[in-house]
């Protein structure tokens, strides 16, 4: 219930010697030399005087709560003896995840066959389980709190708090490994439970398993606060800092390198959700006479707990020290997810060789390579690596670009206006991670273009419309509309890998950003292109992507 895996044996003497000592102090007081007590009785008096609400508790261990024990009540405002005992001691055992041990936490995720994906804080997530190194969901017939507490003890928390059903962590990607799993909660891991395997029929995505797990409470809260802000879920950052003479006091974080991921941080260490935006300007949040800049070169993976376990200037240096230029955050209950179809630019892969005199508006807005401003236009072609993008959110809240209506840019090849200068990378790499080509698609236009059954589209490029992608939708880059593509004009036959980043600029925030770059293995003889191991960043296990990574190449267009 407290966050904690295990326990350990703990030394209760030490605990009966401290009771005698405090009955002794307390009888010494009121019994002088005439009256002898003796020390079984002092104990025994001591023990009276503790209030002792619950007696009797008879665990079996796989409970989740202590309530669901069976035990006795003292009734009324009776304060119930404890003869022959005295009061519970208990000794936690932290698990990984909290231990000081990076040797202890790269074992655990390089072994572990479970994991939580696109919760907000640690201990909470949608289930994956790792099948065939593949990772897949688990379906939600079925999933109760003792199959929720497997996962939980299993990745080094406690119990399960919640087991969430519906997708309420956000639709995963690829397959479903499970169904109407079913624990006793003594099993060490969810694969030793009973369950189903998955048919299509079964089950769909946005019936995935999702758990929040006890952690143990840490109070990473009491040494951060918002103020200035409209909400609670809105304003500057104000820590707490400890000065050299053991004087506590609020400072401020300077806003120079601040950006989403230390907002995802901050909002997570407030117990707040996830980041909507991290701000590096927050003069119209003045309200707090703080005025000290007390942290600076603030770096965070966006994985930690608190800002103080993020990198940062181990003396405070900040370019702008006045109180406006601190940093703020506006946190959010939901983010959205974006993850690309690999599968499908897998099946859609071709080459084309375009005529230059079909190519001006795509070199207006840099698309192709360095190399095309010295070809004799129009005269000549291009050689494009092209394939289709499919781009879905699986989050819990719209997609929306950062920039508002009034800086968005007028494309006139295009017809409308681009609300993200830079969305998505194409990227050619040597087998050594070297970029060999690019895809420059300068700016683009997000939009619904297709939706899961029930939903409805909200967004669309035409007649300066809204844009995002709503929850459930996806938006499509067919193969065939300009800029989508990667010039491969001067690239030379050879295996590569194909990489495709969504958001690589983190400037909008999403619950998960593992799961934001694809890639493939690609082989090129100088006249046809294949590709073969399409995949998300994160849905091979370690071992698999290892072999991804050694893949020699494709000698013909025949999958062994």
């Amino acid at each position: 219930m407290l966050g904690f895996p295990d326990e350990k044996k703990v030394n209760k003497n030490f605990y009966k010697n401290r009771l005698r000592k405090r009955a002794a102090e307390s009888q010494g007081q009121k019994v002088k030399a005439k009256v002898h007590v003796s020390a079984g009785a002092r104990l025994n008096t001591e023990r009276q005087k503790n209030q002792y609400h619950l007696h009797s508790v008879a665990c079996v261990g796989t409970e989740v709560h202590l309530a669901a024990c069976p035990l006795e009540f003292n009734k009324g405002n009776a304060t119930g003896s404890c003869k022959g005992g005295m009061p519970v001691v208990v000794s936690c055992v932290p698990g990984p995840q909290y231990v000081h041990n990076n040797g202890l936490k790269k074992k655990l995720k390089t072994t572990s066959t479970v994991r939580l994906k696109g919760g907000a804080k640690l201990g909470e997530g949608r289930v994956e389980v790792l099948r065939n190194n593949e990772w897949g969901t688990v379906c939600d017939d079925r999933w109760t709190l003792l199959s929720a507490s497997v996962v939980c003890r299993e990745l080094g928390f406690g119990s399960a708090k919640e087991a969430l059903t519906g997708a309420r962590m956000g639709q995963g990607m690829g397959p479903i490994h499970m169904n109407e799993v079913l624990c006793l909660g003594t099993e060490k891991s969810m694969w030793n439970c009973g369950f189903k395997n998955i048919t299509s029929e079964d089950c769909q995505h946005v019936e995935d398993a999702a758990v929040r797990c006890n952690t143990p409470y840490m109070a990473l809260e009491n040494s951060i606060r918002l103020t200035g802000g409209r909400t609670r879920y809105e304003g500057r950052v104000e820590v707490l800092s400890t000065e050299a003479n053991g004087t506590r006091s609020w400072g401020l974080i300077c806003g120079g390198a601040w950006g989403t991921k230390e907002a995802m941080v901050a909002c997570r260490q407030l117990g707040l959700g996830y980041a909507n935006h991290g701000l590096q300007e927050t003069w119209y949040w003045d309200s707090s006479n703080v005025t000290e800049m007390v942290m600076s070169g603030v770096k965070c993976t966006g994985n930690e707990m608190s800002l103080s376990h993020c990198q940062h200037h181990r003396t405070v240096s900040c370019q702008k020290t006045a109180a406006k230029f601190s940093a703020g955050v506006i946190c959010s209950e939901t983010a959205s997810d974006l993850v690309l179809n690999a599968p499908l630019v897998q099946q859609s892969v071709y080459i084309e060789d375009r005529p230059l005199h079909m190519l001006y508006c795509a070199a207006e807005e840099n698309c192709l390579s360095k190399s095309a401003a010295s070809a004799n236009w129009p005269y000549g072609h291009r050689r494009l690596l092209r394939f289709s993008s499919q781009i879905h959110n699986i989050g819990r809240a719209d997609f929306r670009p950062k920039a508002g209506r009034h800086s968005w840019v007028w494309h006139a090849c295009h017809g409308h206006y681009h609300s993200m200068d830079i969305f998505t990378h194409y990227d050619l790499l040597s087998s050594n991670g070297t970029k060999v080509a690019e895809g420059h698609k300068a700016s683009f236009c997000l939009e619904d273009t297709e939706c899961h059954e029930g939903i409805s589209k909200r967004y669309e490029c035409a007649n300066f419309g809204e844009q995002g992608i709503t929850v459930g939708c996806w938006d499509l880059y067919r193969h065939d509309i300009d800029c989508q593509w990667i010039d491969i004009t001067d690239i030379k036959p050879g295996n590569y890998i194909l990489q495709i980043v969504i958001n690589p600029n983190f400037e909008v925030a999403e619950s998960d950003f593992t799961n934001n770059a694809m890639k493939c293995n690609c082989k090129y003889d100088g006249h046809r292109i294949w590709l073969h191991n399409c995949h998300m960043g994160d849905a091979f296990s370690e071992e698999a992507e290892r072999r991804f990574e050694k893949y020699p190449g494709q000698f013909n267009n025949q999958i062994s």
